[in-house]
C-alpha cells in the first residue's frame, strides 16, 4: 500500500509549466528517490506535497493523497500535523537562534504532547550527537554538514511518518554526504517513509527501493532502484558511467575530424 499517492499532478508558475501530469507512489515504510537535472521539477514536486507552492506563486492541479486522505486544500501546518514534513533544499535553519531553539521550533508542529517531544529530542540527539554538543550555539555558526543535520533533526521533532528530503547531500563533502545517507537509512529503519529528491543519483539509488526520473517536468523513467541503476541511460546521464565502445567510437571520430582539419588548413 502506498503511503503517498500522486495522480495527474500538473504545476505552473505563471505561464511556466514545471510539472506535467505526473503520477508517483511512495510505498509505506520505503525510501523512494526522485532524480533529475536542474529544472526537472523535483523541488516543485515536494512543494506540491507539502502545500508550500503558494509561497512561490505556484498553482497546481491533480490529486495528492496521504494514507487515503486528500492533501489538497490543507495549509502547510495541517500537512505537518498529518505526518508529512519537508526538509528544504539549502537547509534554511534559523541562523540567529540556537540549535536547541531550532529543534524546539520543529516540535511546534508535533502531533503528540511533552512525552512525545522529549522522546523525539532524544532520538534526534541519538542520530546527531553533535546537536546535543552544540545545543546552545547559534545555528548560523555550524558547518554546512551540521546545519543539514539540524534541518533534518528539526523536521524529525514533528514526528513525521513521511519525510520529504530535498537535496540533503547538496554542497557537502563526500564523507559528510555519506554520513547523511547512513542517517537517512536509520530514519527509514525506524519506520519513517522517505521521499528523497537527489541530484547525486549514486547515493539516491543505493538508498531507495523505488526511483523516478523527472525530465522537463515529466516522469521519464520509473521502477525498482536497482533496475534503474543498471539502466544504460541512467548510468550514462546520472551516474557518469561511459560506455567504453561508444567512448572509443567518439574518440575515433574526434581523431578523424582533427586529421581532416589538418589537411584542409
Amino acid at each position: 500500500m502506498a503511503t503517498l499517492e500522486i495522480r495527474g499532478l500538473s504545476v505552473g508558475y505563471g505561464p511556466v509549466r514545471a510539472l506535467r501530469d505526473i503520477s508517483v507512489d511512495v510505498p509505506d515504510g520505503a525510501i523512494t528517490a526522485v532524480l533529475g537535472g536542474n529544472g526537472a521539477g523535483k523541488t516543485t514536486l515536494l512543494r506540491a506535497v507539502s502545500r508550500t507552492l503558494g509561497f512561490h506563486r505556484g498553482t497546481g492541479t491533480g490529486s495528492i493523497r496521504f494514507d487515503g486522505r486528500p492533501l489538497e486544500g490543507l495549509r502547510p501546518a495541517q500537512v505537518v500535523a498529518a505526518g508529512v514534513v519537508q526538509v528544504p533544499e539549502g537547509r534554511q535553519v534559523f541562523a540567529r537562534m540556537t540549535v536547541a531553539d531550532n529543534l524546539r521550533a520543529g516540535a511546534l508542529g508535533a502531533r503528540g504532547g511533552r512525552t512525545e517531544t522529549r522522546a523525539a529530542l532524544a532520538r534526534v540527539h541519538e542520530l546527531f550527537p553533535v546537536l546535543a554538543d552544540r545545543a546552545h550555539q547559534r545555528a548560523g555558526l555550524l558547518s554546512g554538514g551540521e546545519q543539514q543535520m539540524l534541518a533534518m533533526g528539526r523536521a524529525l521533532m514533528a514526528g513525521p511518518r513521511l519525510l520529504l528530503l530535498d537535496e540533503p547531500s547538496l554542497g557537502l563533502a563526500p564523507l559528510m554526504a555519506a554520513r547523511i545517507a547512513e542517517t537517512v537509512q536509520e530514519i527509514n529503519a525506524g519506520g519513517t517513509s522517505v521521499m528523497l529528491v537527489e541530484q547525486n543519483a549514486a547515493i539516491a539509488l543505493r538508498l531507495a527501493s523505488t526511483a523516478y526520473v523527472l525530465d522537463v517536468g515529466e516522469v521519464a523513467l520509473h521502477g525498482p532502484a536497482a533496475e534503474l541503476a543498471a539502466s544504460d541511460e541512467v548510468r550514462r546521464r546520472y551516474l557518469g558511467v561511459v560506455d567504453e565502445e561508444a567512448a572509443a567510437d567518439a574518440e575515433a571520430a574526434s581523431h578523424h575530424r582533427r586529421t581532416l582539419s589538418r589537411w584542409s588548413a
